[in-house]
């Protein structure tokens, strides 16, 4: 049991510094994870099965399980809000925080200088660990264990309400959007229209061949980055010899055909 405890004892610390020091939320959400598998494994090292399978199963397994999945489904890069929608907000969570801490100052306090009888005495005296708790639970700790349940309940409500977005700003219609797009245009100096097209020669339509302008230069537009990178971009003057080299092939198949007929 001392072995367990002095092993799995600072990866709990470690992880729960994880889960408050770590900026991505999945990296938070896996230090939480090492939290709770060495929560259970102390668990099994007390001779309590029924805890080490609860623990396992339905907070780790399921309730982060699903926190995981909400953060996959919703995105880890959506930025948040700091505006506050609930006046109050924060003052009501130093005063929860505070509270919070108050319990478990009392709670840690009350364990280590009351009397403990040992998990043993415990289980011997109810008929076992899983009837030990049910006693507790359903007997000594019934309005306790429904003050907690309906505390979950409102923790869920209050994640709903806190996790409606609501607008702060008026929702900008089609006109709107159209116009903030051609001002950002002008801002950058870009033309809104689409790119040109790469291969406007009737001899090639390959990605490799770029639009030319007017004066004869490529239009940077057109230039293909990977190829560029890589050396296999035509400049203007290739593109030059092969249009007259494609001129000189045309007129000499031409006139051999005028030649046979």
């Amino acid at each position: 049991m001392t072995i367990v405890f002095w092993i799995c004892a600072p990866l709990m610390v470690l992880g729960g510094l994880g889960l408050i020091l770590f900026r991505k939320a999945v990296y938070s959400a896996l230090s939480m994870a090492l939290t709770m598998v060495c929560l259970a494994v102390l668990y099994a090292s007390l001779d309590a099965p029924f805890l080490f399978a609860i623990q396992i199963i339905v907070y780790t397994g399921a309730i982060l399980m699903l926190f995981l999945f909400v953060l996959m489904l919703v995105g880890v890069d959506t930025p948040d809000s700091i505006v506050e929608t609930i006046k109050g907000q924060r003052i009501l969570s130093a005063i929860g925080a505070l509270g919070l801490l108050g319990l478990m100052i009392f709670s840690i306090g009350g364990a280590v200088t009351g009397p403990s009888a040992g998990l043993a005495g415990a289980e011997q005296a109810a008929g076992g660990n899983v009837q030990g708790i049910a006693q507790l639970l359903f007997g000594r700790y019934v309005w306790v264990f429904e003050l907690t349940s309906a505390l979950l309940i409102t923790a869920a409500v209050g994640a709903m309400i806190l996790a409606h977005a609501q607008r702060t700003k008026p929702k900008l219609g089609q006109r709107e959007q159209a116009d903030a797009r051609m001002k950002a245009y002008a801002d950058q100096g870009t033309h809104p229209g689409s790119l040109p097209n790469s291969g406007v020669f009737a001899t090639s339509n390959s990605i490799a061949t770029p639009a030319l302008l007017p004066d004869g230069t490529i239009a940077p537009d057109s230039v293909s980055q990977t190829l560029a990178e890589r050396g296999a971009q035509l400049d203007s003057t290739q593109l030059r010899a092969l249009t007259a080299e494609t001129f000189e092939r045309a007129e000499r198949i031409r006139d051999e055909e005028d030649e046979e007929l």
